[in-house]
């Protein structure tokens, strides 16, 4: 029997694996990189059920159009020539309208609450894994009254679907952060939210897999497909050619090519982001969004990462400084007291989030094959969302039904 070769070793990847390998299926991992330093590392590790509305939704395009005059803003998009960008901004367009976000939160709600389960299941199962999963919830934080308002009708709006939400005031915040001031007017707190280490989940989970026969093959570029009718037969990469018996898509950022070598449509956009890590003092106790900034703060004890921006950057990879500046600057906007210190370039992360443009993942077969699937396209959450993809990869790789509605993620859906 021919081996399942997933190509992309980003979480997504490596949870597809994890799923095949407990089934008895034997698994070829390869990548393009030496998966030393990659979008799984260095974000922000939240697992985020209260995440329901996708980023493509009613007031990101005024929003963004505001936010395109500034080099520090959260979002932007650099004009350019460029076809790819161009396709995608007008589907971007499309799908930013309350109709299509309806649709859209049913199945991102779903997809993350399978996904929570399983991450508390798999707590359970690796004891050892020193992955720093904090289940206290994310918070939140606001200061203007423009925002104050979106999220307490967020706040209602998750709760309509069966989220948990409390809406808090200074003195609530101050006993959920006791050693520090926040400057905000308040904040909502989602209880069901988490989370954890990605560097450590990471780097444990690819130990694991190696020590579980899985087969690694780095700085590996794949060149196109051997195909004979709707089914591939072989992956030809600058390494050789790899025999498949299926072949699963997780190429992140750079799905999309391996789409077009394929023949179908996965229109994706890199979006990148950037964190660095700080000495936590005063220490951050909650896991936290400062909304106005988008930016991400994620406490592990002695230290916390910051983290944020999405720059439609296609698969450029260099850092804007002016970007990691605008993430620096909300620090001391939002926590006053606390010591902060501008990283080196060495210090910081960066990571390109693929994005496809209604903000869905892709996940399902991919149109016009018989024998390959997709898992890409999660955007900012493919930490809060990979084990749940690799679930559904899994079984559907094996002819069974996935655990939870998936129409919402369909792969083809813009061909």
């Amino acid at each position: 029997m021919k081996p399942t070769i997933i190509i992309g070793g980003g979480i997504v990847g490596l949870f597809s694996a994890y799923f095949l390998q407990k089934e008895g299926i034997e698994v070829t991992l390869i990548d393009r990189t030496d998966l030393k330093d990659n979008c799984s590392t260095g974000n922000a590790g939240m697992i985020v059920p209260s995440h329901i509305i996708p980023l493509a939704a009613p007031g990101m395009i005024s929003k963004g159009i505001g936010w395109m005059f500034s080099s520090k803003s959260p979002f932007y998009i650099h004009p350019r020539l460029d076809y790819k960008l161009a396709q995608w901004c007008l589907l971007f367009f499309k799908a930013a309208n309350e109709k299509q976000v309806k649709r859209a939160i049913p199945f991102l709600k779903n997809l993350s609450l399978l996904s929570k389960a399983l991450y508390s299941e798999f707590k359970v199962e690796h004891p050892d894994a020193a992955i720093a999963l904090v289940e206290k919830g994310l918070m939140m934080a606001y200061q203007t009254e423009s925002v104050e308002k979106e999220e307490i009708e967020f706040a209602h709006l998750a709760r309509k679907y069966g989220l948990e939400a409390e809406i808090l005031n200074q003195a609530d915040i101050k006993k959920v952060e006791p050693n520090l001031d926040l400057k905000v007017r308040g904040a909502v707190l989602f209880p069901g939210d988490a989370h954890l280490d990605p560097g450590a989940l990471y780097g444990f989970l690819k130990n694991y897999l190696e020590a579980k026969g899985v087969k690694f093959h780095y700085n590996t570029q794949v060149l196109g497909f051997e195909k004979r009718g709707s089914k591939v037969e072989a992956v030809l990469t600058d390494q050789g050619k790899f025999e498949a018996e299926k072949v699963l898509l997780c190429g992140g950022s750079w799905s999309g090519e391996l789409g077009k070598m394929l023949g179908f449509s996965l229109p994706m956009m890199g979006g990148k982001g950037y964190s660095f890590i700080q000495e936590n003092r005063p220490e951050i106790k909650q896991a936290t969004i400062l909304t106005e900034m988008k930016v991400a703060v994620s406490p592990y004890g002695n230290q916390v990462r910051f983290g944020g921006t999405m720059e439609i950057a296609g698969t450029n990879q260099s850092i804007n400084l002016n970007r990691v500046k605008g993430i620096f600057e909300s620090i001391n906007r939002y926590y006053p007291d606390f010591e902060s210190k501008f990283p080196q370039e060495n210090q910081i992360w960066k990571g390109l989030r693929p994005c496809s443009p209604d903000g869905l993942p892709y996940i399902g077969f991919a149109p016009g094959t018989t024998n390959v699937l997709v898992g890409s396209g999660h955007g900012m959450m493919g930490i809060s969302l990979a084990p749940a993809t690799g679930k559904i990869l899994s079984q559907l790789h094996q002819q069974k039904d996935a655990s939870i509605a998936i129409q919402g993620f369909e792969v083809g859906r813009f061909a």
